[in-house]
């Protein structure tokens, strides 16, 4: 990339978002070699219960142990490479059973039976069991990492919400671990991961497409995202009640949300593909999951205390706040996506200043995937 103006900065030329070897080489790069938030870990409530995720190119399966912790392993039997588990989730007894030569793995992974084991004494039960992923459990997520040895989860996860808050505790005033689903929505984008997450990071596009959200927070309207700066919350408008569609009051702030964050909206990426958005009486999360060069799938949770979602109280209001902005920010890049492939973005575009934080996200993965150009 090379500078264009003072005002105006280079993106990424339109083949980063259209060309299936320039994704081959991210899948590679980035989404098998960093740390990955795959499922929410309280959707795992008994032992047995797992769900498949795919990160990169690979089936990864997550299951919660007797132990009452969690594990992860590769979706793949170790005896011809079937698919383990073929369905997104479900529960198991004791154990996964591959359909194809019944070759049968603990939740540890560990291989327990398969027909006429009996009679191969020699084989290593716990070295042909299922693969092993690294597992972290945080912010009520779990985490994976595929690579062999994987990064720092502190340097890389827990460091990049401490500098975007500017408190390395800030974020355990919302206590996400303990905070309850009340609503999910997957959204299905036939565009480019990158696309969703620059369309994240900056609101120059808020006061076009967000009328909702930059009424609650008028500061929005002037194109400029709150989080560009460390520790900075996008205050509430003057007659604001609450992060909701029509800016009514939401419900009682979280316990241990302090007056500082109060009447504030956070919002942080955390790479590759965790979104993280906070207000003072939920939480709002969305899990990137790159399929395809140009298909991308959104998972976003809205979290609330325990007791608003036991009491059957009607989130409604604020699900549909962070639905629209979604439905809205998705369209856009669907948008986009068809001009990625046009000579008229052979070159690229141009960054504004009030965008220009975007080029430190194209340097990155200019840096992670070398290899590609």
């Amino acid at each position: 990339m090379t500078q264009v103006s003072l005002s105006l900065l280079p993106t990424l030329s339109g083949d980063w978002y259209t060309d299936p070897a320039v994704f081959l080489v991210e899948q590679e790069q980035i989404f098998e070699s960093l740390w990955f938030s795959a499922i929410r870990s309280a959707d795992l409530d008994k032992p047995g219960a797992f769900r498949t995720v795919q990160v990169g190119r690979e089936s990864v399966i997550v299951v919660r142990h007797r132990d009452g912790g969690l594990r992860a392993f590769l979706n793949v039997c170790r005896h011809r490479g079937a698919r383990v588990c073929a369905e997104e989730s479900g529960e198991v007894r004791r154990s996964f059973r591959c359909a194809y030569h019944a070759w049968t793995y603990d939740l540890d992974g560990t291989l327990i039976a398969a027909p006429n084991l009996v009679t191969m004494p020699d084989i290593d039960r716990r070295e042909r069991g299922l693969i092993p992923v690294a597992l972290r459990d945080w912010l009520g997520y779990a985490w994976v990492c595929l690579a062999d040895e994987p990064p720092s989860f502190e340097e890389t996860v827990i460091e990049a919400v401490a500098e975007r808050l500017g408190d390395p505790v800030a974020v355990d005033h919302y206590g996400l671990e303990s905070l309850a689903l009340g609503r999910r929505i997957t959204y299905d984008a036939a565009a480019n991961w990158k696309l969703i997450i620059e369309n994240f990071m900056e609101c120059y596009h808020c006061a076009t497409i967000h009328p909702e959200l930059t009424t609650v927070i008028p500061e929005f309207s002037k194109g400029v995202a709150s989080m560009v700066y460390a520790g900075h919350g996008a205050l509430f408008g003057d007659r604001i009640a609450g992060f909701t569609v029509d800016g009514s009051a939401g419900f009682e702030r979280l316990p241990d949300v302090t007056d500082d964050q109060d009447r504030r909206y956070y919002g942080m990426t955390v790479r590759p593909q965790f979104l993280l958005n906070l207000v003072p009486d939920h939480a709002i999360v969305l899990r990137l999951i790159p399929l395809a060069v140009d298909r991308t799938i959104v998972e976003c949770d809205w979290l609330f205390a325990p007791e608003v979602i036991e009491s059957g109280a009607d989130v409604s209001a604020s699900v549909e706040l962070f639905d629209r902005v979604n439905r809205q920010d998705i369209t856009a890049c669907e948008l986009t996506q068809p001009g990625m492939s046009s000579r008229a973005y052979r070159d690229g575009g141009v960054l504004v200043p009030s965008e220009h934080h975007i080029a430190q996200f194209h340097q990155w993965v200019i840096d992670r995937t070398r290899s590609a150009h």
